[in-house]
């Protein structure tokens, strides 16, 4: 399959104390993430270097990594590719992410601020009002709300195993928002979620959470079955 090219822009943003090696990751997950690359996309070492503008020796280490979390694989030729998850590892994903997610809704009843409940209100305001046709947008809103579940769970694992099982999400390709219907239900389980959040109603929030993953994965399945 050709590469298809990044739309991430041609460098890296390096905060203080950051090495590039780790900077150089970060950006190949975030292009995972914004769908630059998707499962079967070659990277190429020389090619990455070019496009972030840095030395090949922090993209082979960024690659390496890559490759030892299971998001890329050898190519047949030069190189590496993205991987293409087979259903039962997305079976288990989601399986995994209902769990996470339920978790991270009933740590968040008992902890999220005011402050905290409102920003979701926000994020959800925000998704509502994006264009029905940028499914990009809506899947960058999704994702930003599922963060902000996360963070006002306050458990520091749960957040880094959830942010690294976003970049598992990233290598299945198109979003779930794509399939017709998707938003508006989305947006209803959503809003039950702020809710049952906002009355302090861990056991309701869980189970609406889990719901609402249950119902995601429905939809990746359509998508898988039309590929």
């Amino acid at each position: 399959m050709a590469t298809r090219p990044a739309r991430t822009g041609g460098s890296i943003s390096r905060s203080a104390g950051v090495a590039l090696g780790e900077a150089v990751f970060r950006s190949l997950c975030e292009a995972l993430q914004a769908g630059s690359y998707r499962a079967g996309d070659r990277l190429r070492e020389e090619e990455v270097a070019q496009r972030l503008k840095v030395s090949r020796t922090p993209v082979r280490e960024a690659l390496g990594r890559l490759a030892a979390r299971g998001f890329v694989e050898p190519a047949a030729g030069r190189g590496l590719i993205v991987r293409n998850l087979d259903i039962s590892e997305v079976l288990e994903l989601y399986a995994m992410r209902e769990i996470m997610e339920g978790a991270a809704a009933r740590l968040a009843a008992e902890h999220a601020s005011t402050t905290e409940i409102d920003a979701l209100r926000d994020i959800e305001q925000a998704f509502v009002e994006a264009p029905q046709t940028d499914a990009a947008e809506m899947a960058r809103l999704n994702r930003a709300f599922h963060e902000a579940v996360c963070r006002a769970a306050r458990n520091r694992y749960l957040d880094n195993a959830s942010r690294e099982l976003q970049d598992w999400i990233a290598l299945l390709g198109p979003t779930t928002f794509t399939v017709s219907g998707r938003p508006s239900t989305s947006h209803s389980e959503h809003q039950a979620i702020i809710e049952a959040i906002a009355a302090r109603d861990g056991d309701k929030a869980e189970k609406l959470a889990r719901a609402h993953i249950r119902e995601a994965l429905r939809c990746r399945l359509k998508l898988l079955q039309k590929q």
